[in-house]
């Protein structure tokens, strides 16, 4: 492989705390920037997030709440193993 370098400016603090995290997970800040160049030409995407994905939204909790509540309340269709079976079952009258 032919090495090449990329040169860049960025937050002096911002690459100390990256090259520490880097390190802390058994990475090279270099490794790690490799990795992403090769994601992004494999997919073609850009994925960035400020999102903490380990924790479930706001949204996420208040809907698994009211899914919970629907279950015990007996709101919830049976299996069905065709469309016909599934489609007479929401035209029926449920009140």
């Amino acid at each position: 492989m032919n090495d090449a370098v990329i040169t860049l400016k960025t937050d002096y603090d911002l690459k100390t705390k990256a090259m520490k995290l880097a390190d802390e997970l058994g990475f090279s800040l270099s490794s790690l920037i490799n990795a992403y160049l090769k994601s992004f030409l494999r997919t073609k995407t850009v994925n960035f997030s400020t999102l903490d994905e380990s924790r479930p939204t706001k949204f996420m909790i208040d809907s698994l709440k009211e899914s919970k509540a629907d279950i015990k309340a007996g709101r919830v269709s049976p299996a069905f193993s065709d469309a016909k079976s599934a489609i007479e079952w929401l035209h029926n009258d449920k009140s």
